[in-house]
């Protein structure tokens, strides 16, 4: 501010002025600031853009504070948890009230939660002298507050954002993995070159594909023992995307040889892994192999195979 008052003194050309700095309306009276908080126009409350935009805010939002949550637990040094469930409450009821007084929506901001870490801030009381400190600015010194260059924010928003995105924590996820690190770096990339919402789809998108690979790849465990003995042991859920591999695994008992099929480690066996064991019990007969199920429940109630 004192840099920006200097240029405008010796430098005009210099100077930051209009939409680079803070714009904050200035009220002469406590009327005229109470006239700033205004009533919604209800009667737009059946146009279909109207509920479009509010069900967008609130994904967005709502995702933005779970994120925020998670970011900010991880940054406490006393590594409390975050009720999610209250917060999200807490932020419908705040931005139902900002929406009757004319504001903007709300969400938790990492920034903010860094913020208040750093200066070491412990109790909910930090957050409420927060907006009361924010009140009391807009309210008795905006006219001071509308001399600060927007540019100043930025950069306090840029330090803090690569605080909470720093080198060493990129290192750190691809220390850990691709399973780990693809999402993440999907997830940034997302949100630089698009927007928030579609940044997190993206990220979840890619997260949803690992998980499943990772299911795909650890339904079972087959192991050949003495005296062409397999033991085939199935994973605690076994859903129907391990069908196929399942299916390959059992393709590689050889003919007159003993399989175990052990299901007690199971806890669910979706109905189509069922009958992929019950036609593989059917067809052993043919080559001679003998097997054995254990704690495989659920056989019985399938339809009886095609041509029986």
């Amino acid at each position: 501010m004192l840099l920006n008052a200097a240029y405008a003194a010796v430098a005009p050309s210099l100077e930051l002025a209009g939409d680079e700095l803070v714009r904050l309306p200035v009220a002469a009276s406590v009327a005229e600031f109470a006239s700033f908080f205004e009533l919604p126009d209800f009667t737009r409350i059946v146009d279909p853009a109207v509920w479009a935009t509010a069900a967008t805010l609130a994904i967005v939002a709502s995702l933005e504070t779970l994120l925020a949550v998670e970011a900010g637990d991880k940054l406490d040094p006393a590594k409390h948890v975050t009720p999610t469930n209250r917060e999200l409450k807490a932020q419908g009821v705040g931005n139902l009230v900002a929406g009757l007084l004319g504001g903007i929506p709300i969400t938790q901001v990492v920034v903010r939660s860094a913020a208040n870490v750093q200066a070491g801030g412990k109790t909910r009381l930090a957050s409420g002298f927060h907006g009361l400190l924010l009140l009391a600015s807009a309210a008795f010194f905006p006219g001071l507050l509308n001399r600060v260059p927007l540019s100043c924010l930025a950069v306090i928003l840029i330090v803090t954002g690569y605080k909470l995105a720093r080198v060493s924590l990129f290192r750190e996820m691809l220390r850990a993995g691709h399973w780990q690190y693809v999402p993440f770096l999907v997830t940034v990339l997302g949100l630089v070159f698009t927007d928030m919402l579609t940044g997190i789809v993206m990220g979840m998108t890619v997260g949803i594909f690992n998980i499943l690979m990772q299911n795909y790849r650890t339904d079972f465990v087959l192991e050949e023992r003495e005296g062409q003995h397999f033991v085939l042991v199935l994973s605690e859920h076994v859903s129907f995307l391990n069908k196929a591999s399942i299916v390959r695994g059992l393709r590689e008992v050889p003919a007159g040889a003993r399989i175990t099929i052990d299901g007690r480690a199971s806890a669910a066996i979706d109905p189509d892994v069922l009958e992929v064991l019950r036609d593989f019990q059917v067809r052993a007969g043919e080559d001679d192999i003998d097997v054995e199920l254990l704690a495989i429940e659920g056989l019985d109630s399938l339809p009886p195979p095609v041509g029986h």
